[in-house]
């Protein structure tokens, strides 16, 4: 039997603030973009740095605390799988988006940030609160009609 793995990682900023809309059966789902910076030095000795563009969808209550919490500049550790979408535009062209599929988000210190860091996991099942700013918060989801945006303790 093959395995295969398809997991990213990143720490980042957000370059714009969440874009949150509704599906037509009404599951949340946020879009936004994330910038990570590579650098290394060139051929002379000279500091090179390059910025990834990254995009991301996060679904359900992941998508709703990003709309609720993540704004433009916003530091947050993600992490997902990578997905590559396919179609055709108008002109006939066939055209190709690779996004991250998030499964965790994790918000960092930066940019205004007073209440420390917090964690959401949409496969968690128990609810818990760090009160150490060090440690990320961890937050989780109980079943998805028990919890409302308004239960969540940052």
């Amino acid at each position: 039997m093959a395995m295969s793995l398809n997991k990213a990682q990143l720490i980042g900023n957000l370059t714009r603030d969440p874009e949150v809309r509704q599906t037509p059966n009404g599951t949340t789902v946020a879009t936004f973009s994330i910038a990570t910076n590579f650098t290394w030095k060139d051929q002379s000795g000279q500091k090179q740095e390059k910025a990834e563009f990254h995009n991301v969808v996060a679904w359900g209550k992941l998508a709703e605390i990003c709309g609720q919490y993540l704004t433009k500049g916003r530091k947050v550790f993600l992490e997902g799988r990578i997905q590559t979408r396919d179609w055709e535009g108008d002109d006939g062209v066939k055209r190709y988006k690779t996004e991250i599929i998030a499964e965790n988000m994790i918000m960092l210190g930066g940019r205004g940030d007073d209440m420390g860091s917090s964690n959401y996991n949409q496969e968690r099942s128990q609810q818990g609160l760090n009160n150490n700013a060090e440690e990320p918060t961890q937050v989780a989801a109980p079943q998805e009609e028990e919890m409302t945006i308004d239960d969540l303790p940052f």
